[in-house]
This record gives C-alpha cells, sequence and structure tokens, in this order.
C-alpha cells in the first residue's frame, strides 16, 4: 500500500515496516496510506481460497514491502493450528434472525484464538510482523510494547508478545473495570519481558496518557541511551488493523461457498466497537472491494460514536459508564481518525484542528458534507445495560446460541435497525466468548449466579451444553504474578523502570 504517513501531516513517509515499529507517529497522528483502494480483491475468486491464502493476499496489498516469503512465514506462525476451526473466523448462522423483516443473519465467530477474544486475530500476527521489521540493522535495540487495554488487548498482546526475542511488553489497564476473568488472564502472564500493571482511571485515562509517553521525546532519549524504542499493540498500530481487515473477507467467502449470496451481493457488518479499530478494518474492506451496504456500530452506554454519528459532534465531556461490556467502555474512540482522513479525502489539516480541538475542548464538530459522507457508509445504534441482558437472552431463546455482553450489544441494534437498501445478507462481528463474562451472561439468562466468575462458567455449561475455553476454565489457582498499580501520572516512570529490566 505504498507508503505511510500521519494522518496529521503528509510528511515525512515512511515504509508499513517503519510504521509498524514506531506505532504512532511523532506528532500523536495514526499512519495512513494514500493507495488504500488503489488495488482491489477480486470477489469472485473468494470462494477457493482459505483463511491462510485471503490472509497473504490482503496482506501484502496493505503491507507491500514486507516480501511474500515473509508474510507466509507470519501468516503460517500466527494461524497454522493456533485458533479453534481451520477457518480461523468461522461464520455460524443464526436460526432466527434479529430484525423483523427476517434477512438472513450470521455471526461471525473472532475468538477461537488463545485469549478467546477477537483482538487474537491481529495479535498473534503483529509480533510476527515487528520480528520482521529488521529497523536495527543489527544495532541490538530492543522494542518496548506499551499498550492500555479496556479489557481483552491486554492479553492478547501478551500471548503474542511473552518470550517474544529483542522485545518486552508493558501492559496498564483500568484497576477494577475490567471482569475477573480479564484481569486474571493479563496478571497471571508468565515471561520474564513481561509488566503488566493497574491504572487508577479508567481507559481512556490510561489511553491518553499511552499516547502521552509516546510523545515524551525526553522518555524517548532516555530510552534510546539504553537500546530501547517505544511501539504500541493497540489498534492505532497500522500493524494491529490490517490482520483485522482479513475476516472480512473471510466472512464474505464463507457467505458464497454456502451459496448464501451471488459474488457482488451486499452484506451488512454489525460491529460492537469501543475504539473504532474493528470496525475501522471493515471499512478498509469496502474500500478494497468488498460488496458491503453498511458498516453498524454498535455501542453500550458510552455511546459517544452513536452520537458522533448522529449529529456530527464528538464529545468525550459526558458521564463515564462501567458497563458489562468493559471492552467497549470507551469515550476516546482512537481510530475515528483515520476514518475522518480517509473520508476527509486527505485533509491533514483537518484532521489536525479536529484532534486539537478534542485534546484542548473534549470535543470537535465536523462539517455538514463531511458527517454525510461518513453515514453513507456507517449507521449506529446502542444498548443499554437491561437491553443487553435481554439481547443474551432472546439470542438463546431464538437461537440456542450464547452471546456476550459485547456481542449483544450488536445483537440488540439488529434487532432495532432495518437493513440498508440491498442487503442479501447480515453479519454480527462476535468479539469475546461468553465464558469471559460468565456471570453477566449466566444473570441474563435468568440463573442462579454465584458472585465468583469460575462457578458462574459451570453453571452456564451445564444449562447451555457449551463448554468453557479450556484457557479460560484452568485461570482459577493460578499464581497471581503482577499485582502493580499506578496513578495515572505514575505510568511513564513505570514504563522506564521496566524499559531497565530488558
Amino acid at each position: 500500500m505504498g507508503l505511510f504517513h500521519s494522518t496529521r501531516s503528509s510528511a515525512p513517509t515512511l515504509s508499513s515496516k517503519e510504521a509498524i515499529r514506531r506505532g504512532i507517529a511523532a506528532d500523536g497522528g495514526l499512519f495512513v496510506s494514500d493507495e488504500l483502494g488503489a488495488r482491489r480483491i477480486d470477489i469472485p475468486t473468494l470462494p477457493g481460497k482459505g483463511y491462510l491464502e485471503l490472509a497473504r493476499e490482503v496482506m501484502g496489498i496493505l503491507l507491500p514491502d514486507f516480501t511474500a516469503d515473509e508474510l507466509a512465514a507470519c501468516v503460517e506462525e500466527a494461524y497454522g493450528g493456533t485458533f479453534a476451526s481451520d477457518e480461523v473466523t468461522p461464520l455460524v448462522p443464526l436460526t432466527r434472525s434479529p430484525g423483523a423483516d427476517g434477512t438472513p443473519a450470521y455471526v461471525l465467530e473472532l475468538f477461537g484464538g488463545p485469549t478467546s477474544a477477537f483482538k487474537d486475530v491481529a495479535l498473534q500476527m503483529l509480533p510476527r510482523l515487528m520480528a520482521r521489521t529488521g529497523a536495527d540493522g543489527g544495532s541490538g535495540e530492543r522494542i518496548m510494547i506499551v499498550t492500555a487495554t479496556s479489557g481483552d488487548t491486554g492479553k492478547a498482546a501478551l500471548a503474542g508478545f511473552a518470550g517474544a526475542p529483542g522485545c518486552g511488553i508493558t501492559v496498564f489497564y483500568p484497576e477494577g473495570k475490567v471482569s475477573r476473568v480479564q484481569e486474571l488472564q493479563m496478571t497471571t502472564q508468565e515471561g520474564s519481558n513481561v509488566a503488566v500493571c493497574g491504572v487508577r482511571g479508567n481507559f481512556d485515562d490510561a489511553q491518553s496518557a499511552v499516547k502521552r509517553i509516546f510523545a515524551d521525546e525526553g522518555l524517548a532519549e532516555r530510552l534510546r541511551a539504553q537500546g530501547v524504542v517505544l511501539s504500541s499493540a493497540n489498534s492505532i498500530n497500522v500493524g494491529r488493523l490490517v490482520p483485522q481487515v482479513v475476516y472480512y473477507f473471510a466472512a464474505y467467502a464463507q457467505l458464497l461457498r454456502a451459496g448464501a449470496v451471488e459474488p457482488g451481493d451486499e452484506v451488512e457488518f454489525c460491529v460492537p466497537t469501543g475504539n473504532f479499530g474493528d470496525i475501522l478494518a471493515g471499512y478498509y474492506a469496502k474500500r478494497m472491494g468488498l460488496p458491503v451496504s453498511r458498516l453498524i456500530v454498535a455501542s453500550d452506554r458510552n455511546n459517544v460514536l452513536c452520537d458522533f454519528l448522529d449529529g456530527g459532534t464528538y464529545d468525550r465531556n459526558r458521564p463515564f459508564y462501567t458497563t458489562s461490556s468493559p471492552s467497549m467502555d470507551i469515550l476516546v474512540s482512537s481510530n475515528l481518525e483515520r476514518m475522518l482522513y480517509y473520508a476527509s479525502d486527505g485533509d491533514c489539516d483537518l484532521v489536525a484542528d479536529l484532534m486539537a480541538h478534542l485534546a484542548d475542548e473534549g470535543a470537535y464538530k465536523v462539517p455538514a458534507e463531511l458527517l454525510a459522507r461518513i453515514r453513507e457508509d456507517f449507521g449506529c445504534g446502542w444498548a443499554d445495560e437491561d437491553q443487553v441482558a435481554a439481547a443474551i437472552r432472546r439470542c438463546w431463546d431464538d437461537n440456542r446460541y450464547v452471546i456476550d455482553p459485547h456481542t449483544a450489544c450488536g445483537y440488540h441494534v439488529l434487532g432495532e435497525l432495518a437493513p440498508a437498501p440491498g442487503t442479501a445478507a447480515r453479519v454480527l462481528l462476535s468479539t469475546a466468548s461468553p465464558y469471559k463474562f460468565p456471570r453477566a451472561v449466566a444473570g441474563a439468562l435468568g440463573l442462579f449466579c454465584p458472585p465468583d466468575d469460575f462457578a458462574a462458567m459451570k453453571v452456564l455449561e451445564k444449562a447451555t451444553g457449551t463448554r468453557a475455553p479450556k484457557q479460560l476454565a484452568t485461570l482459577e489457582g493460578r499464581p497471581v504474578l503482577h499485582g502493580d498499580a499506578v496513578d495515572v501520572d505514575g505510568m511513564a516512570a513505570y514504563v522506564e523502570a521496566a524499559a531497565s529490566r530488558l
């Protein structure tokens, strides 16, 4: 996809390997390429391609300075036997559509990887890409991955980077604002290159502090003296975003193989989203030729994205709610910046101005014509806590299919919104195993809900005939290896200390 530059400035330009290694641009912007959409995927050929072949093809277009051999090795390492299904992201038909019109609906299961969350699809790949960036020229430069997580990114990144040669990883999570299972997944992580730390604040506090850490020139200079550079595993890193584009094409390929659509038929995707990365990958896929009628943002009670898509004003100055879908409890959706760049035809000055308003005032408003263009591609809806619980119960009653609270937000929204005109099928992206949130799911199904997550898993298994993923069920009793917690203003010092141990 050619050279990359910041969303806020067209210079300097970097290769995709350099962009992945740096993670975020020096001016705080996100890396983009102006060649997105110049090369398109041949849709009629999709049914004959499995996931690994699709990954090589899509990523070869988006990351062109990786050789075919490099990408083939990355794909095999990331997806060869590491996911529960050979499809990697299998498509499951729903017996009954959530919508009243009866348009066929499917669930795209993204949670079959090592940590039972959709982040695995990208974070099994990112360390392999990072290892092949080859930017150190043999100098021995080491990379410290620094990431903030709202629940799932942290463990998926830890699973990908633990023990990775030449890398360390520091993960910050909002203390007390992730599920018990999510917390244990992170705090029990083994690895001499791993640091995990709670933050006294919410995800937005942690994410904003991580961005400040990347912009801290004094810190960067001190780390360079130690032979360490910082990079990111959040979806602000283009190497994290690109692998997610693949599963949109994989979903369409499965629909074609099943005879559910014909080549060219338009499909609508509903995506539970907080940081806008998962749904942005669908936008990339559409620009690469995937027949998408609409991309639907599904939010929880922290519905800042829905308000933006409804009225054009993005305003993070609002109450923050802790919900049963913690990975979506976000008020600053970083990847929206990339969409603004593309929707405005690459207007770096506009994007820089909007982001300055967000930083200084906590809000910005886009021009009416830009909002109209965005709404051609995106729809939206949101669910409160009662609606999430009702959606979990309704999906079980109608389909005998168990969904987690994040997926339930999307299920509710699909039931509320009529399909876009011309939609042949609707696909709901399921972002996490229900067993990551067993008490919330069991409670929604009307089951007696023990206060302990692992007891709740057993109740859920018995009632539904499903099984908890082994990697979750066996967390109980593992020793907690990481018990650190800091205030937001202590995060930079924590990173520096972790880097000194590399």
